[in-house]
């Protein structure tokens, strides 16, 4: 047998090692090793499906898919600020779900995620009495609030527009209207809308002593009771108030609201004028004010365009300053 030099030898060794290494560093190697790593997942577990394999996948995403909930808070500038659900996800759900889709899951922005929230630590509940002008700004929702205290007659088409676009609202009822309109009330009740409490006789809040707020906040509250309605907030007239009112609602189990963005209706403004305001300023949380006017009749089509067109939901105001998370429109 034919003897190799030394020197011969070390040349080899060398070319060897380059190969090795090219293997190892080259995108050739990154194959390489995982062909390996596949043949080695292969014999440890033999049994191993392509279901275990998705679901490793999925719990191996999972924990970017968390979001911390925000809790309630009092703000120097907004008052009483609701909190926020968080979400995690539901690993075992969301593997349930890509079985039951078939879905062959190599990227994982295809994954069918299902969520399980995260409640604040702090609720809007445990906070105290303060008014509130906002939700969450971190929810993409904006509440319809209509404040009735005089007229119908421009009712009945805004909740036909309501309706045809499946929105719920709540209206804040002045009490002596609800005393003359209870069958209004309860058709807007039948059409799943929110009724609530707007004083008894439209007075300005902060000129009366406490009994006398504590009546009109209390006469309303019992006409909406006697309508099976289980109310939480109260919105005082003209949005005058003052600590005193805020501490009278609360001690009646309700919540002082206002509002973020106000339409001014009731100076009966050009409807383009009103979407156009909406349409620029309206955000995540927000608050709406409006009344049964012509003008607020004529707008109310485009307004809920405007909010949709965000990437806001429309709906009540429990809705909006609820915890709840809700997931943002394409817009």
């Amino acid at each position: 047998m034919k003897r190799v030099s030394p020197p011969l030898l070390a040349g080899m060794a060398v070319c060897l090692a380059a190969v090795l290494a090219l293997g190892k560093w080259s995108p050739l190697g990154e194959f390489m090793q995982a062909v390996r790593w596949t043949a080695g997942q292969t014999e440890a577990h033999p049994g191993r499906s392509a279901a275990d394999a998705l679901c490793e996948r999925i719990a191996q995403a999972a924990p970017a898919q968390r979001i911390e909930p925000a809790n309630a808070k009092i703000d120097r500038v907004w008052k009483a600020i609701p909190g926020y659900d968080g979400r995690e996800a539901d690993v075992e759900a969301t593997c349930a779900r890509a079985r039951q889709l078939g879905l062959d899951l190599r990227d994982t922005a295809a994954i069918p995620w299902v969520y399980r929230p995260l409640k604040p630590e702090i609720r809007l509940e445990d906070l105290p009495p303060s008014p509130i002008y906002r939700g969450n700004p971190a929810k993409p929702m904006a509440a319809i609030m209509i404040n009735v205290a005089w007229g119908d007659e421009h009712l009945a088409e805004m909740l036909n527009t309501l309706e045809e676009e499946n929105v719920q609202a709540t209206f804040f009822l002045d009490g002596t209207w609800l005393s003359k309109h209870t069958e209004t009330a309860k058709d807007i009740l039948r059409r799943g809308h929110e009724l609530s409490n707007h004083a008894w006789s439209h007075p300005m809040m902060s000129r009366l002593s406490p009994a006398r707020q504590r009546e009109e906040i209390a006469k309303t509250e019992a006409l909406l009771r006697e309508l099976g309605v289980d109310n939480r907030w109260f919105a005082p007239p003209s949005g005058d108030y003052d600590d005193r009112t805020v501490r009278v609602a609360h001690e009646l189990g309700l919540r002082t609201v206002l509002w973020t963005l106000d339409t001014v209706d009731w100076k009966n403004p050009p409807a383009d004028a009103i979407v156009q305001k909406i349409s620029r300023q309206v955000g995540p949380g927000h608050l709406i004010l409006m009344h049964p006017t012509a003008s607020a009749k004529r707008a109310l089509p485009g307004i809920l365009q405007a909010i949709r067109a965000k990437g806001l939901t429309p709906g009540t105001v429990s809705r909006t300053l609820s915890s709840e998370r809700i997931e943002q429109l394409a817009s």
